[in-house]
């Protein structure tokens, strides 16, 4: 279908203009738009088999996933122009107060925000967007209480916090490049059949942090780093790859260390150009840090043994990373957000790597409801790492 002429065009304020839901043939067509900014490596017929096939995975089946698009609502669907459109994702969260009082919530993450080029400069992505943050509070609430909607921008900080979204106080990384790296023995790779049994573990640790008492702080909120998360991101590696080199990465990550004193690694391998052109930019992304004794690792404990051992098992666990990434021509490993004690951790293996603070890309942003749905104030995000992004 044609787009309308811009003399017919409405209003981003009209009264006719709503949120509706895509047809299978209108998400054809948002997929097919899309697919200039989107489609990374991939010719525009398999980003199509991909947008369909990443509906099915863990995360977004069963509901998980909700296409949501601005619409006329006097026209009918398959003839009406999509003015904006965009997804959600059902995310099962934690918040506690300063006592440790831990509630299991919901956040939705917002992600493919887009307006088709004929429909750009008319405030529809703005529309569309506060009828978003009204509709979410009580979207899919039998599968738990929201407490906000988050994003990644890509467009700054300035537009998305104009219309409620605030961006998070850090938005860092960790850069390391690739290299070849002798197996020093400290770590193993991680297989997808590990996966599971690791994010329950994680679990078990993130809720127990939550639980913890602390002083000055109001709201703490976090993303469960759940399986589902995981294979999101693995099942679009495994497109990704299959379609380029017709084979998948093994290692979904390494671990390193002794039950009670473990550090792991989960990471996806993300070719956002084909590897063999010319300037690629291509990521090993690390989805999710986990120490599981950070005590082992803090300030108090330097110069012990049980301090050596863990800024040992990290350095061999980021060496695989770099490892990985040559191996799988990937152009630089991140790591989101790690924490101070962290940080310092990965000072002490002598890896080089370089800190970056994002200002334009993958700000994570959030709009944060009070018990009557209306704006809060934002509470202390943990774990912002990239296995929340979408």
């Amino acid at each position: 279908m044609g787009f309308l002429a811009e003399t017919s065009l409405p209003d981003s304020n009209a009264a006719e203009l709503h949120l509706s839901h895509p047809t299978e043939d209108e998400r054809v067509r948002i997929w097919t738009n899309t697919s200039f900014s989107w489609r990374d490596t991939l010719t525009l017929p398999v980003y199509l088999k991909e947008s369909l096939y990443l509906t099915t995975v863990p995360l977004a089946k069963n509901g998980g996933l909700t296409l949501w698009i601005l619409v006329d609502k006097s026209l009918p669907p398959d003839q009406r122009p999509i003015l904006c459109s965009c997804e959600s994702f059902f995310k099962s969260s934690l918040v506690s107060d300063s006592g440790g009082n831990t509630t299991d919530v919901a956040v939705h993450g917002i992600a493919s925000v887009f307006c088709a080029p004929e429909y750009r400069g008319r405030g529809y992505a703005a529309r569309m967007m506060t009828e978003l943050a009204k509709e979410l509070y009580d979207w899919q609430s039998d599968r738990g209480k929201c407490v906000g909607t988050v994003l990644y921008s890509d467009i700054g900080k300035k537009y998305y916090a104009k219309l409620g979204w605030q961006p998070n106080t850090t938005n860092s990384h960790l850069v390391f490049q690739p290299t070849e790296v002798l197996d020093q023995g400290l770590c193993q790779p991680i297989l997808q059949e590990d996966l599971e049994r690791l994010c329950e573990r994680d679990e078990i640790m993130i809720r127990k942090v939550m639980a913890t008492p602390v002083e000055d702080i109001r709201t703490r909120f976090t993303i469960i780093p759940d399986l589902d998360h995981m294979l999101w991101h693995i099942a679009k590696e495994t497109f990704a790859c299959q379609f380029l080199f017709s084979k998948v990465p093994v290692a979904k990550g390494a671990i390193a260390g002794l039950p009670g004193s473990q550090i792991w690694a989960i990471w996806i391998h993300r070719y956002y150009d084909h590897p063999d052109i010319g300037s690629p930019n291509n990521v090993l992304y690390i989805l999710r840090l986990v120490v599981e004794d950070p005590t082992l690792g803090s300030e108090e404990n330097k110069g012990t043994d049980k301090y050596n051992d863990q800024v040992n098992y990290l350095k061999a666990i980021l060496q695989a990373a770099q490892a990985e990434a040559k191996e799988w021509k990937l152009d630089e490993v991140k790591l989101w957000n790690p924490t101070p004690s962290v940080q310092g951790l990965i000072d002490e293996t002598g890896i080089e790597h370089v800190v970056v603070e994002r200002e334009e890309e993958s700000i994570a942003s959030g709009y944060w409801y009070d018990e009557n749905g209306n704006p809060d104030l934002a509470p202390e995000w943990l774990n912002n790492e990239h296995y929340a992004w979408l």
